[in-house]
């Protein structure tokens, strides 16, 4: 059962943007790639809303994240938040395994 955090990260003229950049650039994403139990760790930018930053954050367990929170790459992320002065605000879920009702309406 895997955990995938929405998170999203709002700041002030280019700010999230900004943020998105430096740990693309300094290395960052591509060590949390590499965590043991990550899934998918990707940003989008929002089309409502340019200053929101959405980052979709897979996990494959409870642990994995947990152990994600106590690594040396959430010291840098919180960091960086505050370099750029981000708000953030957080939705959790939780994935089952597809169900055959549900892959009727999907088109593959």
């Amino acid at each position: 059962m895997a955990i995938t955090m929405n998170l999203y990260y709002t700041g002030e003229n280019g700010s999230a943007l900004s943020f998105v950049k430096e740990m693309m650039e300094s290395g960052t994403v591509e060590k949390i790639r590499k965590e043991k139990g990550n899934l998918r760790y990707e940003y989008f930018q929002m089309l409502s809303d340019p200053e929101t930053i959405l980052l979709i954050d897979s996990w494959e367990s409870q642990e994995a994240l947990d152990e994600h929170h106590r690594s040396p790459m959430m010291g840098r992320i919180m960091e960086l938040r505050d370099k750029y002065n981000l708000h953030m605000r957080a939705e959790r879920y939780i994935s089952e395994k597809e169900n055959e009702k549900d892959s009727a309406y999907l088109r593959r």
